[in-house]
C-alpha cells in the first residue's frame, strides 16, 4: 500500500512539477558539477555528511546548484531546516522565524537551518535582523545569492558566515544534466520515447551557458513539442527524436553555427576584437550579432569589449572604459533584446576611438620587472607614519607635498632605488595621450631643472608658476 502511495505522489509531481524541479538530485553523490566544493574530502560536502553544518552564503550564477545544495543539506541534517525567500518575506516573517527557532532550541534542544534565497534583496534592516542570531548560535544562516556579496550583503553579516563560491556549470556538466534527464525513467523522461540529435544536444548545452535550470527547461519545451508533432523514427522503434530544426521551432530561436567552447567561438570574438582594433565599426557590428544571434552569453561579450577599452585604446581616450562599462549595465538593466542596443552602442565607439595599447604594455614590463626584482623595498620617504614610532624611525621623512610647490609639481623619487630609471609607461602620440605625452614632457623637463636643488638638500621654491 505504502507503495501504491509513494507511487501516486511521484506521477502527481511529474504533472505538477517542471522538469527541473523534477530532476534535483535527491542524495549528494548524484549532484554533478562543483566539485571544488562537493568533491571528497571538500569543506562542504564534511559538513554536510558530518552535519556540522556552518553560516554560509552561496554566491553563484543563475543554475549553477544553490538551490539543490541548500535542499540536499536540509535533507542530511539533524537540525530544523527553513526554506525563507527574500522576495517574498520581510523583516515581520524574519521575527517569526526567530521565535520559531527559540522553540525548536528550547523544546527539543534542536538547533535550526535557515536557508535564505535570493539573500541579496534583503535590505540592511532585514539583514540586520539575522545579525545577532547568527552570532548567538540560535540559526545556522545559509544564504544564496547570484550578486556579489561584497557589495549586496552588509559586512557585519559577511564576517560571520564563510562566503562559498560556485562556478557556472561546465558544458560537460550540462550535457551530463541532459542525457540524464532523457534516459531518467521516474522523474525525467525516458518513458517518453524520446532521442536527440547530436547537434541539437550540442545547441541545448551551448545555449544553457553553465545554466541547468535553462538546459532542462528548454529540453522540455522541446520534448513537448515532439511528442505533440509526434516526430517518429520508423528505423527506430517509433521512437520520436528531437532535432536542431523542431529545437528551434519550440525556442523560436534558430540556430546558427556556433559552439561556444569550440572552434567558431573562438573564431568570432577573435574577428570581433580585430575589427574593434581595426577600427572598422560595420565589421564589428556584424561580428557581434552574429555571436548574439546565435546564442552567445551576451555579458561575455561586454565584458570582451570592457577589456578591449583598456587594452587597445587605454588614455588615448579615457572615456571609452566609461562607455563599455555603461554599455554592460545598460544590457543587464534592459536584458534582450532591448538591452542588446546598449553593446552595439559600445561597440562602435571602441571601434572609432583612437587606439594605444600603452597602459598594456606598461603593466606588462611592470609585471615583467617585479618578477625579475621581487619584493624590493618601499622608499622611507613615501611610506605613511601613522604612529610615533614609525616617525622616529624614518617613515615619510623627508616627503614633499606636490601641492605646496609651483605646478604642484616637486622633483622626488617614488620608485624604489633599484629600479629609479625605469619608464613603464610611454604613452602614444594619438588621441589624448598626444596631451599627456606633452604633460610628461614638461614635469621631466622640471625634475631636470630641480635636481641640483634636490640633490644639495635645498626646497624648490614656490616662484611664478609656469604654464604647460
Amino acid at each position: 500500500m505504502n507503495d501504491l502511495f509513494e507511487y501516486s505522489a511521484r506521477e502527481a509531481s511529474r504533472v505538477t512539477q517542471p522538469l527541473a524541479e523534477r530532476m534535483r538530485p535527491k542524495r549528494i553523490e548524484d549532484f554533478v558539477g562543483q566539485r571544488d566544493t562537493l568533491g571528497e574530502g571538500r569543506l562542504v560536502r564534511q559538513a554536510i555528511e558530518q552535519d556540522k553544518l556552518f553560516s554560509m552564503i552561496l554566491w553563484g550564477p543563475p543554475g549553477c546548484g544553490k538551490t539543490t545544495l541548500a535542499k540536499l543539506m536540509a535533507a542530511e541534517t539533524s537540525a530544523h531546516f527553513i526554506h525563507f525567500s527574500a522576495v517574498l518575506s520581510g523583516v515581520k516573517e524574519i521575527r517569526s522565524v526567530i521565535n520559531i527557532a527559540k522553540d525548536h532550541q528550547s523544546l527539543y534542544r534542536q538547533n535550526t537551518v535557515l536557508f535564505v534565497d535570493e539573500i541579496h534583496r534583503f535590505n540592511k534592516a532585514q539583514q540586520d535582523a539575522f545579525l545577532h542570531h547568527v552570532e548567538s548560535g540560535l540559526i545556522t544562516l545559509i544564504g544564496a545569492t547570484t550578486e556579489n556579496p561584497s557589495f549586496e550583503v552588509i559586512p557585519p553579516l559577511i564576517s560571520r558566515c564563510r562566503v562559498i563560491v560556485l562556478a557556472a556549470l561546465s558544458e560537460q556538466d550540462i550535457r551530463r544534466i541532459l542525457v540524464n534527464a532523457l534516459d531518467e525513467k521516474v522523474m525525467g523522461l525516458g518513458n517518453e520515447g524520446l532521442d536527440i540529435s547530436e547537434d541539437a544536444l550540442n545547441y541545448l548545452v551551448s545555449i544553457a551557458d553553465g545554466d541547468a535550470r535553462m538546459a532542462l527547461n528548454s529540453l522540455e519545451l522541446a520534448a513537448g513539442l515532439a511528442a505533440d508533432e509526434g516526430h517518429v523514427r520508423p528505423e527506430s522503434n517509433d521512437r520520436r527524436k528531437i532535432t536542431l530544426p523542431s529545437l528551434e521551432i519550440a525556442l523560436q530561436k534558430k540556430a546558427l553555427q556556433y559552439d561556444k567552447s569550440g572552434e567558431e567561438h573562438y573564431n568570432l570574438i577573435s574577428a570581433f576584437h580585430k575589427s574593434l582594433r581595426g577600427s572598422d565599426p560595420d565589421a564589428a557590428v556584424y561580428w557581434l550579432g552574429r555571436m548574439l544571434l546565435a546564442g552567445e552569453e551576451p555579458l561575455y561579450v561586454a565584458r570582451r569589449m570592457v577589456r578591449f577599452a583598456t587594452e587597445d585604446i587605454g588614455m588615448a581616450d579615457p572615456h571609452a572604459l566609461n562607455i563599455a562599462l555603461n554599455g554592460m549595465e545598460g544590457y543587464r538593466f534592459l536584458g534582450s533584446p532591448e538591452g542588446e542596443l546598449a553593446l552595439v552602442q559600445s561597440a562602435i565607439y571602441l571601434a572609432t576611438a583612437p587606439k594605444s595599447n600603452s597602459v598594456y604594455k606598461a603593466y606588462s614590463k611592470a609585471r615583467k620587472t617585479i618578477a625579475d626584482t621581487g619584493s624590493l623595498a618601499t622608499p622611507l620617504h613615501v611610506r605613511n607614519a601613522p604612529t610615533k614610532l614609525m616617525a622616529e624611525i624614518g617613515y615619510g621623512k623627508g616627503y614633499r607635498y606636490a601641492h605646496d610647490y609651483k605646478d604642484a609639481f616637486v622633483a622626488q623619487e617614488y620608485l624604489p632605488r633599484a629600479i629609479r630609471q625605469h619608464r613603464f609607461y610611454e604613452p602614444a602620440d594619438r588621441g589624448f595621450e598626444h596631451t599627456i605625452r606633452k604633460r610628461l614632457e614638461f614635469w621631466r623637463q622640471l625634475r631636470e631643472e630641480q635636481a641640483p636643488q634636490v640633490k644639495s638638500g635645498k626646497t624648490p621654491d614656490s616662484g611664478e608658476r609656469r604654464k604647460l
